[in-house]
């Protein structure tokens, strides 16, 4: 995945490990600030290694991604958020079903504030007893990257269907949902949110049209999910639509949202979830305004609204631009 704006002034780098190098550019693409994440090799030591020289376990090297981000959009701190949420954080010796050296997990830090930040990021995991096993997962100084070959390079996009396979079959996803959606993190939603934007969220409910809080919000600002505040929707997209819910012609982001096939109720529709905290938002049809023809029907309760003259003291103030007409 690459951007035009990989060289910005400003921009730095971080180096994640986590398993097969495959697995790890999808959790960081997309995303606002991330301008380039590349799969590679590091951490060995020989030159310009092959992906069997690798794979041989003779040359040191770990399966890596390298990310180019902007700090002021995307700080580290969330990138360690998303790296632990994407490996198992337990297990030195590989990853899932793809073992040995080649495959451990490691961050490579490439200065010494990233170094604190991901020694307290995995203080704080050890300490939050999410795990029963101590975090293998190696801090070490960034060596040099070698970008792996073209064909590994955005391997999701190139082949979707085998990808989609191998990440499946390796048991990466089933541990995430396990490690990740507990019984537990949901007790403590639903003291935080109120019946219906739990039953929205978290079951996948669907508020009644017509009676929800921004059917007919005409205030300029921007839409943020309920549960983790990640930002959604801007003012500027949403139109009257006319069904009763909040309509949007686009999101904000396309890397802040997940589609997936939704056939319950003997439909066939798109379900869309938001990216970091996995809420049920609603649905996006192909009725929608031209030129993209989109209708991102939203819930209500899955959504927090910031008006605009709010955005600077809540934190959200680099999104002013994305909402004004």
């Amino acid at each position: 995945m690459e951007n035009n704006d990989n060289n910005k002034v400003g921009a730095q780098l971080a180096t994640f490990a986590g398993g097969c190098f495959w697995c790890m550019v999808t959790p960081f693409e997309e995303l606002p600030g991330i301008l380039k994440v590349v799969s590679g090799y590091t951490g060995g030591h020989t030159v310009n290694p092959t992906y069997e020289e690798v794979c041989s376990e003779t040359t040191g090297h770990a399966e890596a991604v390298q990310i180019t981000f902007d700090p002021e959009l995307f700080p580290y701190s969330k990138l360690l958020d998303i790296y632990w949420r994407s490996v198992d954080p337990t297990d030195g010796g590989g990853q899932f079903h793809d073992r040995g050296s080649s495959y451990r997990p490691a961050i490579f830090y490439h200065n010494e504030k990233q170094h604190e930040e991901a020694l307290a990021s995995k203080e704080a995991l050890q300490n939050s007893g999410r795990f029963d096993k101590p975090i293998a997962v190696t801090l070490e100084p960034a060596e040099v990257f070698y970008a792996a070959e073209d064909y590994h390079q955005d391997y999701h996009h190139k082949n979707p269907l085998r990808y989609k396979s191998y990440r499946s079959g390796s048991g990466r996803d089933a541990f995430i949902k396990k490690s990740w959606n507990t019984e537990k993190d949901k007790e403590e939603l639903r003291k935080r949110l109120t019946p219906i934007q739990f039953e929205v969220t978290q079951n996948n409910a669907t508020e009644h049209p017509f009676r929800n809080e921004f059917y007919n919000n005409t205030e300029q600002g921007l839409y943020v999910d309920i549960v983790s505040g990640e930002p959604l929707f801007s003012s500027r997209d949403q139109f009257d639509a006319g069904c009763g819910w909040p309509s949007f012609s686009k999101p904000l982001h396309d890397g802040n949202i997940h589609e997936h096939q939704d056939v319950s109720h003997g439909m066939l529709r798109t379900e869309v979830r938001s990216r970091e905290a996995d809420s049920h938002l609603g649905h996006v049809f192909n009725d929608g305004p031209k030129p993209g023809g989109l209708r991102y029907c939203i819930n209500s309760a899955s959504l927090r609204f910031i008006p605009k003259d709010q955005l600077e003291q809540e934190g959200y103030g680099r999104y002013l631009p994305e909402i004004d007409d």
